[in-house]
């Protein structure tokens, strides 16, 4: 996280990230709430979606060789007009993340590609190369 002063501090989200020299860059398409099968998990729950999604976002990491740790930039899209399920969402997220706090943006969308999906979630990660 880079500090941002003149920026509020009551946000709890980074502002901004720097990528180094020498790092693979890997871009995720959303993550969305399916399950193996294809099925949108969880209709109607967006707490439960949003924790398939980060699982989800995990495995397309973990396919690219990268980490959540690796995430320099996420943006999170929420099928909803209502604040409180926007913070439900963010909260999933961000505690998914722990003590790593990549730069986010969080949407509030009228809709999303799958039937009964009110949570995707995209990132861009950087993987350092050991020399």
């Amino acid at each position: 996280m880079i500090p941002a002063p003149g920026l509020s501090d009551v946000a709890e989200y980074a502002y901004a990230a720097t990528v180094e020299p020498a790092a693979r860059l890997v871009f995720t398409a959303g993550a969305c709430p399916l399950d193996s099968e294809g099925r949108t998990v969880a209709p109607g729950d967006y707490a439960a979606q949003a924790h398939q999604v980060v699982r989800n976002l995990e495995s397309a990491l973990a396919a690219a060789g990268a980490r959540l740790t690796d995430v320099v930039k996420t943006t999170v899209y929420v099928a909803s007009s209502r604040r409180e399920d926007l913070v439900t969402v963010w909260e999933v997220v961000r505690d998914a993340f722990g003590d790593h706090d990549p730069p986010s943006t969080l949407l509030g969308v009228a809709m999303l590609g799958y039937t009964e999906q009110l949570v995707e979630v995209e990132a861009v990660a950087a993987v350092r190369h050991d020399g």
